[in-house]
């Protein structure tokens, strides 16, 4: 009987850490919307191109954070399905999932499985959107300051040079 709780709380813990893992990611994905819509639109407003091309950083780090935690449930859960089975790579209390890894693959293959990729990929295309938009404000508005300044001869003169006194 004892083995038999032993056995249900090896697995309870289990099932914590991939509920924890769970979370994580889920966290991951709403600070990634939140945080890059509200700065992409003060982005937008200012037209700030430096700023649009500051997110691509959080923007990445937000993909590659979310693909580490669905890596790292996958492993949780081959572990669990592994103690399930009595697989010897699933020792009784241990959480050592890395012995699955083999099993799970790479950060990369959970960067792009379709959990992950359809949720980052178009916040990236957002902001690359965002820095060829605000590119294109800051140019236009460049060039329209220009011809004001070379247009407009300044007050008072008439364009001709003034005789020396």
């Amino acid at each position: 009987m004892a083995a038999e709780d032993d056995f249900r709380k090896h697995l309870d813990l289990i099932q914590g850490v991939i509920g924890r893992l769970a979370g994580n990611s889920f966290s991951v994905k709403t600070w990634a919307v939140g945080l890059i819509a509200v700065l992409g639109g003060l982005a937008a407003k200012d037209a700030d191109a430096r700023m649009a091309c500051a997110l691509l950083l959080p923007a990445l780090c937000f993909w590659g954070l979310d693909a580490y935690y669905l890596r790292q449930e996958r492993l949780f859960r081959k572990l669990y399905d592994g103690a399930v089975r009595g697989d010897k790579r699933a020792p009784l209390y241990s959480l050592d999932a890395t012995r699955f890894a083999s099993d799970v693959g790479g950060i990369g293959k959970a960067a792009y499985s379709p959990t992950v990729r359809w949720l980052h990929l178009p916040i990236l295309i957002f902001v690359i959107g965002l820095i060829v938009y605000s590119a294109g404000k800051q140019e236009s508005k460049s060039a329209s300051s220009s011809e004001t300044s070379v247009a407009a001869p300044a007050a008072g003169s008439s364009g001709k040079a003034s005789p020396p006194h």
